[in-house]
């Protein structure tokens, strides 16, 4: 998943700016507006948090969020609410919401996301500045020969006595590869071998998944999610109905999560919500597709659709992962339950320091519950830069009849982000080609292929996002751009 423990990481961060305006009937609302700053205590460290809020002629009132110190920027608000005093707001980027009060030039209230933290913010009269990055200087574009040496170099100061210290009890395993040269290295308590949640980055696969089933004749593009629930789950809607490009590209107006998500045990959230949960929550809200839906990352979107191809193949979604793709591509170590022998292998998460619980899924399994190492990921990203490369072995199998076509039509870009453009499920821009990332309780995960320049890299690491936001995503960007022969972010 990309569910982390304070704000986002930036890489998914993908949200337009003013969003989903509410009336703020007769009341003046001047008074809102403005840019508004906030200290958001996390443990031991403070992030800077600035809201702007704006109210047009009509008196909708909008307002967008940013991490100054995560380079979380201009996150848009949703369900903003104005009642006299009483002002709030959703930020479902994130999964997150603040509510509180209006006094003088002070709004004082709760940010909730996962936990509720107080956060009270002043009114300013400029908007302040994010933290400064810092860059490593530029080398001359790196070779996947060349790049473990480079990162050894760069990490090393990390690795001693910053996020990934010997303190932090950090795995971290890198896979490589630039025009057919393939390299795997790992850190900390890693091994090459190792195995980790990949959390969100599921969502690739379920996006495949997609694609091979359409090429198969099973589903269509357009076909809506009703037909793929069970009988009588969900009435037709009299306008615009969920299909299941508008799952596959975050574009169906789902929320983040459903409301009846209310886990019995919060270290292991996903494994109590089943199918009836979800057939439930579907039939009270409707598959209704809001008019001008725009991009809202939705891991119950996700989890919707891999439950739906189930149905539709008349399996389960982890049986579905492996006819589909694991078993024609050879992946061995990519699973969402592991045998014996590959439970020895995988790497306990750690958030803060502490171990936590691995997360185990249900009926949203399509969101986020696979496990992989970074050999069957970097095996699974070559074949993303060059379906017309595979395998024979693949092609020989079932369904792998369908994986070149499938491979190429799930790149295939679908609707724009403002940022970049969106394809099945990965997002795409001239920087990185696609990517995505993940995160769960304890791992997170970075993942990326430029079929232009021809590389692809995996970070796979067994640590929660902490306040500056995924450690895996730094290091993710950090090595594309090193491929590039650009100044690297530096890795602290």
């Amino acid at each position: 998943m990309s569910i982390p423990t304070v704000i986002a990481a930036t890489v998914i961060l993908l949200g337009s700016t003013f969003m989903a305006p509410t009336q703020a009937a007769n009341l003046e609302a001047s008074d809102i507006n403005g840019i508004w700053l906030g200290n958001l205590q996390v443990r031991n460290e403070s992030l800077r948090i600035q809201v702007t809020v704006r109210t047009d002629e009509a008196g909708m009132v909008y307002c967008a969020l940013e991490s100054l110190d995560q380079h979380a920027m201009t996150m848009g608000c949703e369900n903003v609410q104005r009642a006299g005093a009483d002002f709030s707001f959703d930020v479902p980027t994130i999964n997150g919401h603040w509510h509180g009060t209006l006094s003088d030039k002070t709004l004082t209230g709760t940010w909730s996301q996962g936990a509720d933290l107080p956060l009270t913010f002043h009114k300013i009269a400029a908007p302040e500045r994010p933290r400064e990055v810092v860059y490593d200087e530029a080398l001359a574009a790196v070779d996947a020969a060349g790049m473990q040496a480079v990162l050894d170099r760069d990490l090393k100061q990390s690795l001693k006595d910053g996020y990934l210290s010997p303190q932090t009890h950090a795995g971290l395993t890198i896979g490589v590869i630039r025009h057919g040269v393939r390299r795997l290295f790992s850190y900390g308590i890693a091994k090459p071998d190792s195995l980790y949640e990949i959390g969100s980055i599921t969502k690739t696969f379920t996006g495949l998944i997609l694609s091979q089933m359409i090429l198969q004749g099973k589903v269509s593009l357009d076909e809506p999610i009703r037909k793929l629930l069970p009988p009588g789950t969900v009435r037709r809607p009299q306008g615009p109905e969920i299909e299941l490009v508008d799952l596959v590209t975050h574009q169906s107006g789902l929320p983040r999560l459903p409301d009846n998500f209310n886990p019995r045990d919060d270290a292991n959230p996903y494994i109590d919500y089943t199918q009836s949960d979800l057939y439930a929550f579907m039939a009270k809200r409707g598959v209704g597709k809001p008019k001008n839906a725009a991009f809202l990352y939705s891991n119950l979107g996700f989890g919707l659709l891999g439950q739906g191809l189930a149905n539709a193949a008349g399996t389960s979604y982890p049986l579905l992962l492996k006819v589909e793709i694991t078993e024609p591509l050879g992946l061995r170590d990519t699973a969402i339950a592991l045998s014996e022998e590959q439970r020895g292998r995988f790497l306990q998460g750690y958030a803060a320091g502490q171990p936590v619980h691995s997360w185990e899924f249900d009926a949203l399994a399509g969101c986020g519950a696979i496990r992989s190492s970074a050999g069957d990921m970097l095996t699974y990203l070559e074949i993303q830069l060059h379906p017309d490369m595979l395998p024979a072995f693949a092609q020989a199998t079932l369904n792998g009849k369908t994986l070149k076509k499938a491979l190429v039509q799930a790149q295939t870009k679908r609707s724009n982000l403002g940022e970049g453009t969106m394809a099945f499920a990965w997002m795409s821009n001239s920087e990185f080609g696609y990517r995505h990332n993940g995160g769960t309780a304890g791992f997170t995960s970075f993942a990326f292929f430029n079929p232009k320049e021809d590389y692809a890299a995996v970070v796979l690491l067994n640590l929660a996002p902490n306040t500056r936001g995924s450690i895996a995503d730094r290091i993710g960007v950090h090595i594309n751009q090193r491929f590039l022969g650009k100044p690297a972010i530096a890795v602290e």
